[in-house]
């Protein structure tokens, strides 16, 4: 009775999920009209702005551990923390740059639950969408911005 009145007030995970995605979402929304003014050289320059950025703030982290392997190890973790950190913050340029190039050469423009599902994909979930949904669009979003930090992306799809 308890979880069914929490659940009422705070929504069950799902919705907060949701919720926490909209507002992504939203923020790619709000980059739409900004990205639809760029020439396509300035749109594919935006790609290295990002590869810049993300390079910047991992350049802020000491490289040397000086045969430490505690130090080597916190240098690691602390470089995978900003790399995540950075790559999140991009997440809404990054899906609207994904959206407008998809406008401008498949004619195909990423719906808002697309967007959803993308963030899902982003962050390590399954997304479950039926045929004709746009399953290849979608996976086009994370797997542009998670090329960005230079790692490996692999997408499938059953």
């Amino acid at each position: 009775m308890i979880q069914t009145i929490l659940r009422k007030i705070f929504g069950s995970r799902n919705d907060r999920l949701l919720r926490q995605y909209s507002r992504q979402v939203r923020a790619v929304n709000t980059l739409e009209p900004q990205m639809e003014k760029l020439t396509d050289a300035q749109l594919r320059a935006k790609t290295d702005e990002f590869r810049a950025r993300i390079r910047d703030r991992l350049a802020r982290i000491p490289d040397g551990a000086d045969g430490d392997a505690g130090r080597a190890q916190r240098l690691a973790d602390e470089r995978a923390d900003a790399r995540r950190d950075v790559v999140e913050e991009l997440l809404p340029e990054a899906f609207a740059v994904v959206r407008e190039a998809s406008r401008r050469t498949l004619n195909m423009r990423h719906f808002d639950v697309q967007l959803v599902g993308g963030v899902v994909l982003h962050n390590g979930k399954i997304a479950e969408m039926r045929t004709g949904e746009g399953k290849t669009l979608v996976a086009t979003l994370p797997a542009y911005l998670n090329s960005l930090a230079g790692e490996g992306v692999h997408i499938v799809t059953v």
